[in-house]
């Protein structure tokens, strides 16, 4: 989440049509895996996922929107991993309503997205997966969820500092806290890959 949202003509989304004030804007979920499991308010029962790829990105989904493909919050981004649009544009995405409206296009933004940031920090994963940074053991779920927070830019300079140039995004949530809320996910299902693009014919009637 690390670009801003833009203009609504690169977004394609007539924002006027959309308000914030009924919608529930969850940026700040403290739950953990166990209570994403134990969440109530879903009208299906959650699998045990574990520390999969799946736990992984479900976590990181809920820990940005409670899981709701739907949300817009106040700075514009959108979707259940909440994406802006300047970061979507990188993915090959620029209808914003599209998106907003496709739960198969965000898990795959979420996929291709994570693939792009594994590949930027590649090297940096080899150099400091086990390694601990300001008390947080660093591995590689750890680090890409960072970078889906501040973007991989960001995670360098933290990581390649030991910490000392620091991350917070707008509300507070820091590189350090995402780096030992995801620790330990199996992310070997993500490829990395340069500049890859979703290919949006998959996902058009």
């Amino acid at each position: 989440m690390f670009f801003s949202f833009s203009t609504k003509k690169a977004a394609n989304l007539e924002i006027e049509g959309y308000s914030t004030s009924n919608l529930d804007l969850n940026y700040t979920v403290v739950l953990e895996q166990n209570d994403l499991e134990k969440e109530v308010s879903f009208n299906r029962a959650l699998p045990k996922l574990g520390k999969s790829y799946d736990g992984f990105k479900e976590a990181v989904g809920f820990k940005e929107s409670r899981g709701n493909y739907r949300t817009i919050n106040e700075f514009g981004y959108m979707g259940k991993y909440q994406f802006g649009i300047g970061t979507l544009e990188l993915l090959g995405i620029y209808n914003g309503a599209e998106f907003l409206n496709s739960p198969q296009l965000q898990e795959a933004a979420f996929y291709t997205n994570t693939s792009r940031n594994k590949w930027i920090l590649i090297r940096d994963i080899a150099r400091f997966e086990g390694k601990i940074i300001n008390g947080v053991e660093v591995t590689e779920s750890g680090i890409l969820a960072a970078a889906h927070l501040a973007g991989p830019g960001s995670v360098k300079k933290y990581l390649r500092s030991y910490g000392a140039q620091a991350f917070s995004d707008a509300f507070g949530t820091s590189i350090k806290n995402y780096m030992k809320r995801f620790s330990g996910y199996d992310t070997s299902f993500i490829k990395p890959e340069k500049n890859p693009r979703v290919d949006m014919k998959a996902y058009r009637m």
